[in-house]
Formats: C-alpha cells, structure tokens, sequence
C-alpha cells in the first residue's frame, strides 16, 4: 500500500500557472497524496481559481487574513503536515508524471531520510532553457561528494525546495525558520538540518519543468551573476557569508557541539575580512578546512579573492 505524502504549495498572485501545476500534481502516478495550500493574500484571481478545487478529498485549502512572507507562508504549512512524507511545490511550476512515485520509491528503498533531484529549467511556455540545473549551476560534482555529509548545505545550497521529499520527523528541528539572512532561505536550511541528522539522497532524472519568468520571487539568476566589479562581489559574497554563519551561530541549540567552535570562528573570519583591501594572513586555517573538499581552481580564486584582493582588483 503507498505511503500517504502532504505535498505544500505555499501562493501568491500565481493565477497565471497555479491551476496548471495543481492539475500536474493530482494527475501524478502516485495517488495516496494530500495537497496543502496557504494562500497569502493573493490580490489577483488565485483565491478564486483554488476555490474551484474546495471540494476535492485530496485537497486542503487556507486563506490567509494578513500576508505572511514566503518564508512565514512555508512555516505555516509545515505546521500542517499529518503524513510521514511531505513534499514541497512552487505554485509555478510542472510536475512530471512520475516525479512523486520516483522521489517515495528512492527514500524507501535506500532508507533515506530526504531525496531532492534536479530540474528542467523551461520558460514561462514550458520551452527548454536548460535541461539540467545541476549542471547549469555546477553542482554535479560538488553532490557527488558531499551527498553522504553536512557539507552537501553548509557553504551554499545545493538543493531546491520544489524536488524534495522529506520525513515529518525532522520539522521540528527544522522550525522556527532563521531570520537573521535573506540568503539562508527556507529549502537551505531545511536541508541543511535534515543533512546534519538524517541521511540524504539525490535523484539525477529532473522531474519538474522549473519554470522561469518575470514574476518568480526567487529565480535561477541571482545578484551574483550581475555585479561585474571584483571589488563589489568580493564585498557580495563576503555579505552572504557572514548572515549564514551568523545564522549558525545564532542556532546553536539545532546544531551538534562539534560544529559550533567552527561556525563561530567562520564568522570571525569573514567578519574580519570584509575590510581587508589588501592581503590577509589571519584565519587561513578556517579557509582550509571550510574549502578544502571544493576543487582546486575554487579554492585559489575564493583564497586570492578574498584573501588577497588586490590581486583581482578591475
């Protein structure tokens, strides 16, 4: 018999795509699924068309009376999850046939703790862009060796929300939802607390068209692919670094005492570093050992770049 699955969409204004991917989710191979949706005070047609699936058993509906946030949105429906298995949706996209079937067939039969996957990036007419966001991201290599440990989410994030599938088990570590960075988002921590505790797995078929369009609230472009001047993304990055080891940091109670003494000193690195204009000669060893399972040529341009910038300077 199929193990039950919530599956979350969290909405916002997506009158123009949500009915196509709620129908995506319900004509799915696997049928045992309930499907959760918060709506958070859509202003165009949203409410109207979800109103239309009010009376299917397998739908759950909530309207939300003040406008949460995509992340406080997300919490909330976490909240709701009664099955073992959830799974989370954007309200934009399309799931192939056979994505749900595929995701619970891996984690049970490796006994697997979360299963995320990789996608077919496609436009707002379901053209082709990219049919790998793995490789487009080039992620391949990094998940390859860090599948099996807390590095696969600890510098950056390697996994997006829309392809996992996870164990309710985990929420309430998961919950409350940092705030401290704008770039420690829902998906990045989530898997980054599941790989701390759990065991992870990762699906190479994309199984969702990721779609992309003017209106994602967060996209496959990110700021770092537009600031051209070194000096400037040199300063980006180092921003980045400092809210998600200050995140840590600030999360001390939901992460295992063998890291805290790192994620501290992480942060007093990139702390001190961000007014370094020249070169640096303090903290090499925390780089090395948060670097050090990257290759090669990524761990001489982050040293020399943040190390040493005046040797990249435009």
């Amino acid at each position: 018999m199929e193990e039950k699955v919530d599956i979350l969409i969290a909405t916002y204004n997506g009158e123009k795509f949500i009915k196509e991917q709620i129908d995506s989710i319900l004509n799915q191979t696997y049928k045992n699924i309930q499907l959760i949706i918060s709506d958070d005070c859509s202003t165009d047609n949203t409410r109207e068309i979800l109103k239309q699936y009010e009376e299917n058993e397998k739908i759950k509906i909530f309207y939300q009376e003040k406008n949460l946030g995509y992340l406080k949105n997300f919490e909330f429906l976490l909240k709701q999850v009664e099955s073992n298995l959830y799974m989370l949706s954007d309200q934009d996209d399309i799931w192939k046939e056979e994505k749900i079937e595929k995701s619970v067939e891996k984690l049970q039969k490796e006994n697997l703790d979360l299963v995320f996957g990789d996608l077919e990036v496609v436009d707002e007419n379901l053209k082709t862009i990219y049919p790998s966001f793995v490789k487009y991201k080039k992620l391949d290599r990094k998940i390859e060796k860090c599948i099996g440990s807390y590095k696969l989410q600890y510098l950056y994030n390697c996994m997006t929300g829309c392809t996992i599938i996870s164990k309710k088990k985990y929420i309430d570590k998961i919950l409350p939802f940092p705030t401290t960075s704008e770039y420690m988002v829902h998906d990045y921590w989530i898997g980054f607390i599941v790989s701390l505790y759990g065991k992870i797995g990762y699906l190479k078929e994309p199984y969702i068209k990721y779609r992309q369009h003017g209106e994602n609230q967060i996209g496959v472009e990110r700021a770092v692919k537009k600031i051209k001047n070194t000096e400037k993304l040199r300063d980006y990055l180092i921003e980045i670094k400092i809210g998600i080891f200050k995140t840590y940091v600030q999360n001390e109670d939901r992460i295992p005492k063998e890291l805290k003494k790192q994620n501290r000193q992480a942060l007093e690195y990139y702390e001190m570093i961000k007014n370094k204009k020249r070169i640096n000669f303090k903290g090499w060893g925390i780089f090395y050992k948060l670097y050090k399972q990257e290759t090669f040529s990524f761990f001489i341009k982050n040293f020399v770049l943040f190390n040493m910038p005046f040797l990249v300077k435009n």
